[in-house]
């Protein structure tokens, strides 16, 4: 074609070249029209919703407790359609971070902090910033101070935990039924300040106080951790050798106490403690250990969640929530001396 095309006149040619860039320019978007049209874009409205965004602040997670505690938060997470998020500090002392996590909480905005405090009084002036940015807020496990609370203006938090101190006051009285002789008793506290410890060890005292013939001849901290009741157990013992009763403010302390009495051949000490994790529950079958206290974690980790929820739909939950405990002894599961 172009070699006929070559053989015309100029004039000529320019005509037909005219022609079919005419011809091409109109048949173009006959030709586009053809093609398959795009799916059109989905309408915004269509988006799945935002969950919840529910933050569950715990001590540490190398206490069994709190480990149980996350699983009951998780299964609220999976019932009540929210996103859990879990943040913990690295041990039950270390305050500072607790509060450090709770301020970037905050700073991330957050629907809801369900906090489980190591300090009773340090963390709240971070939880009143929390709840001022719009974000709700509930306690389990220990309970902030209430004086501190109306002070620092941080109000309408709900708590759910169990009545410490009967709970061990029970677990003592179960120590000291038979005693009918002059003897010796210690405590093994929590950490001094948080609510729970103290509640705990005036739970001891109390039963203590109801038998004339006990006398509590030590006191003393060992911060919830078992490393540090295997020492302050070595302290108690070096220094009262006498002690035949020992209370111990949760398992995991009591689990030192006992490391302390089989590596110094120690036998014949009535131990409690409080938690009933598993391997309180073994220590009891070996005979280690007389009593514990069961106060529902998992309970406590799924009603702080659920009552997040209800809050976040503007429902206003109890106050004050405490659960049932449950005294587990050896007695009850059956033990082998060792």
């Amino acid at each position: 074609m172009l070699g006929r095309f070559a053989r015309q006149p100029p004039e000529t040619m320019r005509s037909r070249l005219l022609y079919l860039i005419c011809a091409v320019a109109t048949a173009a978007p006959l030709l586009l029209s053809c093609r398959e049209s795009p799916a059109p874009a989905p309408a915004a409205s269509q988006a799945s919703p935002t969950k919840p965004r529910v933050a569950l602040v715990m001590k540490t997670l190398t206490s069994p407790f709190f480990v149980e505690m996350e699983r009951g938060a998780r299964r609220a997470e999976a019932e009540l359609g929210v996103e859990l998020l879990v943040k913990t500090a690295a041990q039950e002392t270390s305050i500072e971070q607790q509060i450090a996590i709770i301020d970037q909480l905050t700073r991330d905005k957050v629907d809801a902090i369900v906090v489980a405090p190591g300090d009773s009084t340090r963390l709240i002036p971070g939880l009143k910033l929390a709840q001022a940015a719009g974000i709700q807020i509930v306690n389990v496990d220990n309970a902030l101070d209430a004086a501190t609370a109306r002070r620092e203006a941080l109000a309408d938090v709900p708590f759910i935990s169990v009545d410490n101190r009967e709970a061990v006051r029970l677990a003592a009285v179960h120590l000291a039924s038979g005693v009918r002789e002059p003897t010796q008793a210690a405590i093994i506290e929590g950490i001094r300040g948080a609510s729970n410890a103290e509640d705990r060890r005036r739970g001891a005292l109390l039963a203590f106080a109801d038998n004339p013939m006990i006398k509590v001849v030590a006191s003393e901290t060992a911060n919830w951790k078992i490393d540090d009741a295997r020492d302050v157990a070595r302290q108690i013992f070096k220094a009262h050798p006498q002690v035949k009763l020992l209370v111990c403010a949760n398992d995991m302390m009591a689990l030192g106490a006992i490391r302390y009495l089989q590596e110094a051949s120690i036998r014949g000490v009535r131990v409690s403690g409080f938690d009933a994790l598993d391997e309180a529950v073994q220590a009891m079958r070996e005979g280690w250990m007389e009593a514990s206290v069961d106060q529902q974690a998992g309970q406590q980790g799924y009603l702080g969640v659920a009552y997040a929820v209800r809050m976040l739909k503007g429902d206003k939950p109890p106050a004050t929530t405490l659960l049932e405990t449950r005294l587990v002894t050896a007695a009850s599961l059956g033990t082998v001396k060792p």
